[in-house]
């Protein structure tokens, strides 16, 4: 069986791509409910059922665990999907509590969709580990929409993230935190504006982390071929060129460190 993916648009492939690499012979099945991106400006009602409609297609489909590869998306219909179904079900959250740990004094900025931010679960999150005073959430839903658009133009992503933030002194933060799956294609923009030193966290790792061990524990892990079937709102990609472009681009970019 495979394991399942989804997000709201191409963000997850972000996780799935460090999936690829610390879980090679697994298989996969990655979900873009690209009828309905962008998530984040949306109602919660409106995206909850887009979220549930697109897990009961998977789970006909058989996968043996789950990652909801979208903060959005985990933020409102984490505790639902756990409910309803009996494989292991893994969400994200912004990387708040590593960047806590890290934190040497300074301000610490997440940065998210507007819908992640206003969720419950991030400021329950913020308040239980008593930092709201250093804690500040900056919304970048623009960066969703230009990673879909395949978007990425570093003259373009410069001027939007110096528009957005031109009100902050980024001489302040130590941490920035990558509050959505779609972000992690921009991180080296955000290494290049924030000071030398600025520590730049998603919590993409600790998530693929979180998997691997619970299937080793649940005895689920298999030897497949790694290969991944691409669904756009419940319609399979055949070719998969545009999934793999931006596996490429996130390769380069490991290359590249």
């Amino acid at each position: 069986m495979r394991i399942g993916f989804f997000d709201s648009g191409v963000g997850g492939i972000t996780v799935l791509s460090e999936a690829l690499r610390q879980l090679p012979k697994e298989n996969y099945i990655y979900y873009a409910d690209t009828d309905h991106v962008p998530y984040g400006t949306k109602s919660k009602e409106e995206v909850k059922k887009f979220i549930l409609e697109a897990v009961d297609f998977m789970a006909r489909e058989g996968i043996k665990a789950l990652v909801v590869a979208c903060n959005t998306a985990t933020s409102i219909a984490i505790n639902d999907l756990r409910s309803k179904y009996s494989f292991p079900i893994f969400g994200m959250e912004p990387a708040v509590k590593p960047a806590v740990e890290r934190n040497c004094s300074l301000r610490i900025m997440v940065t998210a969709t507007p819908l992640t931010l206003r969720e419950e679960k991030y400021q329950n999150l913020i308040t239980k580990l008593g930092q709201a005073h250093i804690v500040d959430g900056v919304a970048l839903p623009e960066l969703v929409e230009y990673a879909e658009k395949f978007i990425f133009d570093k003259q373009i992503i410069f001027q939007y993230l110096r528009q957005r933030l031109s009100a902050y002194d980024l001489s302040k933060y130590g941490t920035v935190v990558l509050g959505c799956t779609h972000f992690p294609f921009y991180k080296d923009c955000f290494q290049e504006i924030f000071p030398s030193g600025t520590d730049i966290i998603d919590g993409n790792t600790g998530t693929v982390n979180y998997l691997k061990k619970i299937l080793i524990t649940k005895s689920l892990c298999e030897e497949g071929q790694g290969n991944v079937i691409y669904y756009s709102s419940g319609k399979e990609q055949l070719g998969n060129i545009r999934y793999e472009k931006y596996l490429k681009i996130l390769q380069s970019n490991r290359l590249k460190k």
